[in-house]
């Protein structure tokens, strides 16, 4: 294996393809999956043209995305959905303007990442204006695809104490100067991820006067919409993902009243059926959380499918042991980065624990993984000790072809809120 691995570690960062052996299987490994694009079908993609960035040579729209989720989708996490996704859109977890800023010597442990992890999104969040210019400019030399501005997150520590997330959307006017402010420090397009409400202000010609105020005073052109409303009291941040019912019928309103804007339906959204469901009902582009990684699903199952069935791409028939041998070169290369454990072998190995979900060997394989990440100092040695608890058919097996699905109905038309007429915001112009 250690000759397998040497290597492997000069075709993880050449994006080269070779064949080496594993365990005495020989197969080809492709660090990029695939160099062909297609153009996703002209009924779920025809207006995305004007939001897309160029890797490797490909015109790459941004029609599924994983979402910021904070102690998730870390260098570690993003490296892992990119070695089984070459085309979803990855987001960074929320790093707070004032991190950057005060951390302005130690910017790579926060803000740098692989080339290969393009396309991809920073999201900041933060409620002082000079922090979130300033943030934004030092930033900018990372060479992000995007900006984002956190205006949705309902955590005490962030709309709370920290007085930004969600609890923007009280003050759309700032979140516009804001938008401005990031802009002016950026080369990259920006956006805003938000709710559809905060507490009692939850109507929908509320939702519209946010989205207005903030277009009308910065260059926003992307909204990502989380289809539920935010409480910031009575509720955790688990249940203000379930709890509040999620309203679709606003998103697919604001797509009606605001043609000019891109938005992302986030929210909700599980498997790859719904992501097709939602861009056959005309959404721009879809945004999926914890079904991408958590116990419920699988980041094999979920970005496994999104290159060939979301964007129409060839598909390449590799396995999670492939994977794995890329992780683990990437995993050893990494521990101790940053100082003495920083990171260390559990943030490296965090998001592997669900790539075998519901296959056999799983329940071994956790409690091995549990027992070894407190003793291994190296992924290789980690792997060496877990991984003969998955049977070589689940390890070696690539991903199955999804049978046609029936087209369903995605949300129900009849809810759709009337048109936004006018907007209800002072001193702003009247929407006709």
């Amino acid at each position: 294996m250690n000759s397998a691995i040497n290597n492997l570690r000069g075709a993880f960062f050449s994006h080269s393809i070779l064949t080496c052996t594993y365990e005495k299987k020989s197969f080809i490994i492709r660090n990029r999956f695939s160099h062909q694009f297609k153009r996703f079908h002209s009924s779920m993609g025809k207006h995305l043209a004007h939001s897309s960035t160029n890797v490797n040579g490909e015109d790459l729209p941004q029609l599924f995305s994983v979402a910021p989720m904070m102690d998730w989708t870390d260098n570690h996490y993003r490296t892992l959905a990119r070695l089984i996704s070459t085309h979803a859109w990855l987001y960074t977890e929320m790093v707070v303007a004032e991190t950057i800023v005060h951390q302005k010597d130690n910017l790579d442990r926060f803000l740098a990442f692989s080339p290969i992890q393009h396309p991809i999104v920073l999201q900041i969040g933060g409620s002082n204006l000079k922090n979130l210019a300033k943030a934004t400019e030092l930033a900018n030399a990372y060479s992000y695809d995007e900006i984002n501005l956190n205006c949705g997150c309902p955590s005490g520590k962030v709309a709370g104490h920290g007085c930004f997330g969600a609890r923007l959307m009280y003050d759309p006017k700032f979140v516009g100067d804001a938008m401005s402010a990031i802009a002016s420090n950026c080369d990259v397009p920006v956006s805003v991820k938000c709710r559809i409400g905060v507490d009692d202000r939850d109507s929908y010609n509320e939702l519209c006067d946010f989205i207005h105020t903030v277009v009308s005073r910065s260059p926003t052109a992307h909204f990502i919409i989380h289809a539920r409303k935010a409480l910031l009291s009575g509720l955790s941040p688990a249940e203000n993902r379930n709890v509040p019912p999620l309203k679709y019928e606003y998103y697919f309103s604001l797509l009606r009243d605001f043609p000019e804007i891109r938005f992302t339906i986030n929210g909700g959204i599980t498997c790859i059926s719904q992501v097709k469901a939602s861009l056959r009902e005309g959404a721009h582009s879809v945004m999926v959380g914890r079904a991408a990684y958590n116990k419920f699903s699988s980041p094999w199952n979920t970005l496994g499918q999104v290159d060939s069935e979301i964007y129409g791409a060839s598909r390449i028939h590799f396995s999670r042991r492939q994977v794995l041998e890329k992780y683990q070169i990437y995993g050893d290369s990494e521990l101790g980065k940053y100082g003495p454990n920083k990171p260390n072998i559990r943030q490296i190995v965090k998001p592997l624990l669900h790539l075998f979900h519901s296959e056999p060997g799983n329940g071994l394989w956790k409690r091995k993984a549990d027992t070894a990440m407190r003793h291994c100092t190296t992924i290789e040695s980690f792997l060496e000790e877990t991984l003969d608890a998955i049977p070589d058919s689940v390890l070696d097996s690539t991903l199955p072809i999804i049978p046609p699905e029936e087209e369903g109905v995605f949300f129900d038309k009849t809810l759709l809120p009337p048109p936004y007429k006018s907007c209800q915001v002072p001193g702003l112009c009247v929407r006709v």
